[in-house]
């Protein structure tokens, strides 16, 4: 049985250390997935098993015990070393993210390139052995042709199969690089901030009413190690909001539109997917309008067919038009029509 140390740093996240191929540790670790008890997988990167999204955060302690007792379930000797004292700031975590996306657009690009190159390869080898036989030409059973015929027919089948198969493969990996090409223009753009802000925000409300003990059964503040636990999220979340917010302000200043409740008043319009929406009441965190599914490029509470409403939330906002310059709008195509009619 091996000997396994289970270790957990900030930088560094959960990994598993000792493990070879061969002595079950993977297959007990994957077990454990299945059921929902840790995302457990191998890094190919690292050479190593880890628990994923696990770094830059405090340890999922049970996760590690529910690991460290199937192990030893199985007969492996397992260490557990957690250190959650040493720890990046959360803008030093995100460069590094930023940076592996960045190595791994340059490994599948890599891939891509060489997957390419051998299915023009195969494709070329292939042609090469059917343009040698001539046009229409049938196996001629019994002549001494035959045979070799045959074998030509087979290694251009093959070729072409395996040109086929590189290609698939080229594409997988130009995918990947694509993706993460974009991560961090993904990760950045406005409206993602905006919702992570809104979710880290919810976060924190949250553990606030953990440590005052709101919502528990006893009714008591957190105390102890779980006191302890929810102050490290606390202060991580905290440096992480901080973080995104300074990243909007930062957009903000570039001449990028960070739409809020101070843009709009009951009566505004709103442009989105492809309509203006009439805005029927003004929320901290949305706008009401009528319902999306109704006809029209003008959604307006009197032209509406549908008797419910419905919600935007800011970061989905796209345009905006007072409601003296949607009538001004409306009057100028009713002219046009009017014209058109006329003619």
């Amino acid at each position: 049985m091996a000997q396994i140390t289970i270790t957990h740093t900030h930088a560094d996240g959960t990994l598993i250390e000792g493990s070879r191929r061969g002595d079950g540790v993977y297959e007990i670790l994957l077990g454990l997935r299945g059921r929902g008890q840790g995302n457990w997988r191998y890094f190919r990167s690292l050479g190593q098993i880890g628990l994923g999204n696990s770094r830059d955060t405090a340890a999922s302690e049970w996760r590690i015990e529910r690991a460290a007792e199937a192990l030893r379930a199985a007969g492996h000797d397992v260490t557990v070393e957690i250190d959650n004292s040493q720890r990046r700031t959360f803008a030093e975590a995100e460069a590094d993210r930023y940076a592996r996306a960045e190595a791994r657009a340059d490994y599948h690009e890599e891939h891509a390139g060489k997957a390419a190159a051998s299915s023009e390869a195969a494709y070329a080898g292939s042609r090469r052995i059917l343009d040698g036989i001539p046009f229409g030409q049938p196996v001629l059973v019994g002549h001494h042709s035959e045979g070799r015929h045959r074998r030509d027919l087979a290694r251009a089948d093959a070729g072409m199969r395996r040109s086929v198969e590189e290609a698939g493969r080229s594409e997988y990996h130009a995918d990947r690089a694509e993706a993460a090409q974009r991560f961090q223009a993904r990760r950045e753009s406005v409206p993602a901030t905006l919702r992570r802000i809104e979710k880290l925000e919810a976060e924190g409300r949250l553990i606030s009413r953990r440590l005052a003990g709101e919502g528990t059964i006893s009714g008591r503040p957190a105390e102890g190690a779980y006191r302890e636990r929810l102050l490290t999220l606390q202060r991580d979340l905290h440096e992480e909001l901080t973080y995104w917010r300074e990243h909007i302000k930062t957009r903000e200043a570039a001449g990028v539109k960070v739409w809020g409740p101070s843009d709009f008043a009951k009566g505004d319009f709103v442009f989105f997917i492809g309509s203006w929406y009439e805005v029927l009441r003004v929320n901290a965190k949305s706008l009401t309008i009528p319902a999306m599914i109704s006809d029209g490029y003008v959604v307006t509470k009197a032209n509406t067919r549908m008797t419910w409403t419905d919600t935007i939330p800011y970061h989905k906002v796209k345009n905006r038009k007072s409601a003296a310059e949607m009538a001004a709008i409306m009057a100028e195509a009713d002219r046009r029509e009017a014209e058109k009619a006329g003619a």
